[in-house]
């Protein structure tokens, strides 16, 4: 294990200009999430205002609707790319995506169970609890089976019968809701969108993000090891049991997090490790990070695009990210089709 240090180290320094880059480039779109809305607005004076603890208008506006979903874009599209290039890495497969292990369809059965019983009328903070909790019982679920010493194939397995059960359970609501309304607000969360959050929500998720990311990211050497196979990896002193246990855990809480307070956001996780791959030299572990900050600026770049159309109702984020993905997707399975020859 102490071989593969000294090969992290020498492969962090080519990829710092990308790091840098990518953070820079999140760092801008945050700054155009605050500025761009429906209503023309003075980002400068408002900052001044907020800093000098004045309530005025633009402060309002700022503090209280595009703060907290500039943050959440930040937040929920770092969880994503991380989350994608993670499950690419330890399953070996380009079209693995971080919903591929049942989570994110727990959570958003749990956010629907909280519509569908009229809870969400009580406190809108209960919505995205809702979808944490639930994104904890399937992470529980498949803690128990990793935890055994199952195989992955039996971990995938029972992340796709999960996430069918839970596309099934929220179809049965659906059905069952005796009100349209609330079946036609159902749908809509289910398609993704940062409006109407606040400063709340960001706290309520942001320590759950923070801990699956720091778990995520103590995979790094086990992903590159994985890349000479399981056994190989396992040779070098890699326990693919914890491995699988820290992984499911890591997902179950940012990603599970981030689907309980934004609805589905698709596509991020599987497009953006494929863009950024060819820049880190197609190492896993270099490859973290950099897809993180990746999707936080593919996120935000589409919330942005989302407000800049004149469209009412507003579109909702996971349309655009499916747009943007659908095609990206068909275009890598053509490739991935060609080399098969």
């Amino acid at each position: 294990m102490s071989l593969a240090a000294p090969t992290v180290r020498q492969s962090a320094r080519p990829r710092m200009p990308l790091l840098a880059g990518l953070g820079l480039a999140a760092a801008a779109m945050f700054v155009l999430s605050l500025a761009i809305g429906y209503a023309p607005f003075d980002l400068g004076a408002a900052i001044g205002d907020a800093l000098a603890g004045q309530r005025s208008l633009a402060a309002l506006i700022l503090l209280e609707l595009r703060l907290p979903r500039a943050l959440l874009g930040l937040l929920v599209g770092f969880t994503l790319g991380l989350a994608g290039a993670v499950m690419q890495g330890f399953l070996r497969n380009p079209l693995a995506e971080p919903g591929i292990i049942g989570v994110s369809g727990a959570a958003a059965l749990g956010a629907v169970l909280v519509f569908y019983t009229g809870l969400a009328a009580v406190s809108s903070l209960l919505l995205p609890l809702g979808g944490i909790a639930a994104a904890l019982c399937a992470g529980l679920v498949l803690f128990m089976l990793a935890g055994r010493g199952t195989t992955t194939t039996t971990l995938i397995l029972a992340g796709v019968a999960m996430n069918s059960l839970a596309g099934a359970l929220i179809s049965l609501v659906l059905n069952l809701s005796p009100n349209p309304y609330a079946a036609t607000e159902i749908m809509f969360w289910l398609m993704g969108s940062l409006a109407d959050r606040s400063l709340v929500h960001v706290w309520i998720v942001l320590p759950l993000m923070a801990a699956g990311w720091a778990m995520m990211l103590w995979t790094a050497r086990v992903l590159d090891a994985l890349t000479l196979g399981e056994q190989t990896a396992q040779s070098l002193g890699f326990d693919l049991r914890i491995t699988r246990v820290v992984i499911v855990s890591g997902i179950a809480l940012s990603v599970g997090s981030a689907v309980a307070v934004s609805g589905a956001i698709g596509f991020v996780g599987l497009v953006v490790p494929h863009l950024l791959r060819p820049f880190t030299g197609h190492r896993p572990a270099a490859l973290l990070v950099a897809s993180g900050l990746g999707g936080a600026v593919l996120t935000l770049a589409a919330d942005v695009a989302v407000r800049l159309v004149a469209a009412q109702p507003e579109l909702k984020l996971g349309v655009v990210t499916a747009l943007i993905g659908a095609p990206f997707l068909f275009s890598l399975i053509w490739r991935l089709r060609g080399q098969m020859r």
